[in-house]
């Protein structure tokens, strides 16, 4: 069961809760209730938001795997110069800022 993050600005506490992906919780009541916790001096009806969270890529491979993959990684050379070390044939080798012609070709390596 997927875990999500509900932050109340009333109380300023953050509580994570398992529900189903269908389930929207909107107040501290029923973010306490799905937790399982008491919910203190904080009114029931104290509206939460949901805290998105951005994910976590961990990876220990190289520019040769990362382009067969489809990925490009840029390394910053210089003020505004970015090489592009996962180039395609046809792919500038440097990306510089401003200059639209050293984009990378993503419509090369995105398809439907």
């Amino acid at each position: 069961m997927p875990r999500y993050d509900y932050y109340c600005a009333e109380n300023n506490r953050t509580i994570e809760v398992s529900h189903s992906a269908d389930i929207e919780l909107k107040t501290w009541g029923e973010v306490c209730y799905a937790a399982q916790i008491t919910m203190g001096n904080t009114k029931f009806t104290a509206p939460v938001r949901r805290v998105i969270h951005p994910p976590c890529i961990s990876t220990s491979i190289g520019a040769s795997e990362l382009k067969a993959a489809g990925f490009t990684k840029l390394v910053k050379r210089d003020e505004g110069v970015y090489e592009n070390i996962t180039a395609m044939d046809g792919e500038e080798r440097y990306m510089k800022a401003g200059d639209i012609s050293s984009i990378p070709h993503l419509y090369k390596k995105i398809r439907d």
